[in-house]
Formats: structure tokens, sequence, C-alpha cells
């Protein structure tokens, strides 16, 4: 794995990069005004305290939510399950005889069963979830004694699911489902750690965003699950750089990643193994707004150019969605649907984006948005049509425009579109 220079920069030869914000990895908060945007519409339903975590291939959604009540009133929230690969998506809820705390975590299993991480006193406690009829099993897995645990993102192979207790010094990896004998310690590694992407399909390589202990600035290192954690350099722009991997796709090798190797923090992109320089598009930082990557379209073998990007734009108006692509160099926008879990969403690989939502009116739903085309001429930062990059090696701005209407797709039309798609 080889790191990025910048493109155009003097940033030198990049070597392997360690993921591992300390700091979030989240784009600094936005001052002043705002582009054209719709309010993130507000419903009677209750938003849930932590993030709608999807498995690898979109077939299962998980959360915490709570019926609605009054806003002053104290909700029981209970996790629920979504399941997404069928005609019509639909919720189970699994609650159990006392309410869920809001800091709990839930993620996903690819057979349907749903793993909760909760916090018990200085410890964190493990159960699997999943449906009975109309009451809801339980299969406690055990407990690590640690202050604060974080649950990764589902790993691809479906049934595996790790954690992180990050220490000023020294991280700690467990694997907390899909082992043999309950959580397991997987790896030490030395450092602050965050962030969590796979950068493979079989599970096995994990990057992470890691401060050195003692301090020093922010870079993605890959940890090999199968080599006893071993830690190898994944990101390195510059030296000094904080060098964040915010999403990876396995079929392509394209990365999305945040630095401030520019001089102040910017979205990026690069290949896995590729020894050309990151790009740093000036269309994915609008102003006054701040863009997270959330999805990348898969299947795209050896054309990271080409893959489509799904970004979450926020904004003092709202949240919105964001489509992009490398080679395209435009950031389209469109609002997104009421109740929409900001951040939440799987491409098809035909390039369709699923975004799961919720609101008074629909319990449980999936719009779908197709990737538009980049077909045209570029526009130019003074307004007019240029073709290609200017002479400074930058790419030229797409203009920021109110964003269209992503409109939900009927239930009785789905089971159409979702048979014509390969993915």
């Amino acid at each position: 794995m080889t790191a990025c220079a910048i493109e155009g920069g003097t940033a030198g030869a990049a070597t392997t990069a360690d993921p591992g914000p300390e700091e979030s990895g989240e784009p600094e908060e936005p001052a002043g005004a705002v582009p054209a945007g719709p309010a993130a519409p507000r419903s009677g339903a209750p938003r849930a305290p932590g993030a709608f975590t999807l498995t690898a291939d979109g077939a299962y959604g998980a959360r915490l939510t709570a019926a609605p009540g009054p806003p002053d009133a104290q909700r029981a929230w209970y996790p629920e399950r979504w399941t997404l690969d069928g005609p019509e998506p639909y919720a189970v809820p699994l609650p159990l005889n006392q309410p869920e705390e809001p800091d709990s975590q839930v993620v996903p299993l690819a057979d349907g069963r749903v793993l909760i991480r909760r916090q018990v006193a200085d410890r964190q406690m493990f159960s699997l979830l999943y449906p009975t009829g109309p009451a809801t099993g339980e299969l406690p897995l055990g407990a690590v004694e640690c202050d604060g645990m974080t649950l990764l993102p589902p790993s691809p192979d479906g049934c595996s699911v790790y954690a992180l207790s990050a220490g000023d010094h020294s991280s700690l990896l467990w694997l907390v489902a899909g082992g043999a004998f309950g959580p397991e310690l997987v790896a030490e590694i030395p450092g602050h750690c965050s962030g969590g992407v796979w950068l493979d399909r079989a599970g096995r390589i994990l990057a992470l965003d890691r401060r050195p202990p003692g301090g020093g600035p922010v870079k993605a290192v890959a940890v090999d699950l199968e080599r006893n954690g071993e830690v190898t350099p994944l990101l390195q722009i510059a030296p000094e750089s904080n060098d964040r991997l915010l999403l990876a796709d396995a079929d392509s090798g394209l990365l999305l990643l945040r630095s401030d190797a520019p001089g102040h923090d910017r979205l990026g992109w690069g290949v896995l193994g590729s020894c050309l320089p990151v790009r740093f598009p000036e269309c994915l930082r609008p102003a006054d707004v701040a863009v997270t990557p959330f999805a990348v379209q898969p299947g795209q073998m050896l054309m990271p150019e080409s893959c489509a990007v799904a970004l979450r734009i926020d904004g003092a108006a709202g949240s919105w969605v964001g489509t992009w692509r490398p080679q395209g160099r435009r950031l389209h926008q469109f609002a997104a649907p009421e109740g929409w879990s900001a951040g939440a969403g799987y491409w098809s690989r035909d390039g369709v984006l699923h975004l799961p939502y919720a609101n008074a009116a629909t319990p449980c739903a999936v719009a779908l948005l197709d990737a538009p085309t980049d077909e045209g001429p570029l526009p130019g930062a003074d307004g007019t049509c240029a073709t290609d990059g200017d002479a400074s090696g930058t790419e030229p701005s797409a203009a920021v425009t109110p964003p269209a209407v992503c409109k939900p797709v009927p239930l009785g039309q789905a089971p159409l579109h979702r048979a014509a798609s390969p993915g």
C-alpha cells in the first residue's frame, strides 16, 4: 500500500497511512451564510440518539428508536431492525423487559440478528437480539471491563463485529461478535485510534486513524487481523499533515480521505496502491457547508474514477444529499426524504442510491435516487463554462444550486426497480 502526494503540491512521496483521527473525522463546522438548500423537515417520530447502521451489503439496518411522545416526556428507547433486501422494506421492533439507555449502540448482522452494546458501570455488555414471534430473544455474549468502547462498522463478512477501546497511549481492538468464546482481544495498537474503514471484502484489513503515543499528526494505518493485528502505514501525504481515511471501496480501490496537507482541512480522493497524487476537488468544498462521504458505488472494477459517491451535506438549513464522481468533477445536490437518517445509505452496483427514512406517515421506507450523469461543459469559477481544470492543476468548482427533490418511490414500485438492479 503506497502513500500519495498532493496533486500539484510539494508534499513529497506518501507512505502508507494509518486511519485514526483523534479528533472527529467530521468536517469543521462552517460559519456564515449557507447556500440555498432545504431545511431538514421535522416529523412527529422521535429521532434516534445514535446512528442508523447498515450491513455491508445493505440487506439489514438497525437503530435505536422510540414511540412518539410529548417533547418533554421521557422516552423508552429500544432497538429496531430494518429488512431492506426484500420486495418491500419493513421494520421489526426488538424491545426487552426494560428500555435501553440512549448511549447504547446497535449493529445488524447478515443473518438478521442485531448486536447491542450496553454500558453498565465500568463494563461493556454485549448481546445478540432477534425476533421470536411476538417477543424478542436475547443471547448474551459476555462483557469487557473498560470505561468506554465504540462499535466499528459491520465487517464485510457479515458475521463479525469489532469494537475499539481507545486510550491516549494505546488502543485495544476487540472481536465482540463472531468469535468462539465471547469478546476476544484481537490487537493492542500503540497510540489513540478512531475511525474504522474496511479495505477488503473478506474483513481482514481494517484501516484506523491513529495519533502516535506522545502526540503528533493523525495518520491512517492498516491493521491486518490475520497477522495478530500487524500495523502498517496507509496514508502519509505530508510529514506533519493529519490524514484520515473516511471511506474505501474494495472493488475499485477508491479512497475518500480528509487531510490538512493543502493548508487547511480538505476532502480528497486517491486510489489504494496507486502512486498518483491525492486530489482535492474544488467542487467538494462548497461555501459554508460541511461535506462528508458516506457511501461508494461498488462493482466498478479497475474504474475508481467512475464510482458514484454519496455525500452528506450539512449547513444551517439542515442536511441534504450530494452525489459526485471523480471523473465528473461535479457536485450534484438533492433534498433528502423527510425523516432520513442523515449519512445512512448504500449504492446498488448499477448506480442507484438507497436512502432509508422514517417519519410520522411512513415508519419504514427507502427512497431511490439514480446517480446523475456528468455530461456537458464544466462551470468555470467566473460563471462561464470550462472544459478542464485550470492551469494551477485544481478542478473547477461546481455552481451551487438549490438541491432537487429526492422523491420516495411508492412501495408498490420498489420490487420492480429492485428486480432491475443487479446489486
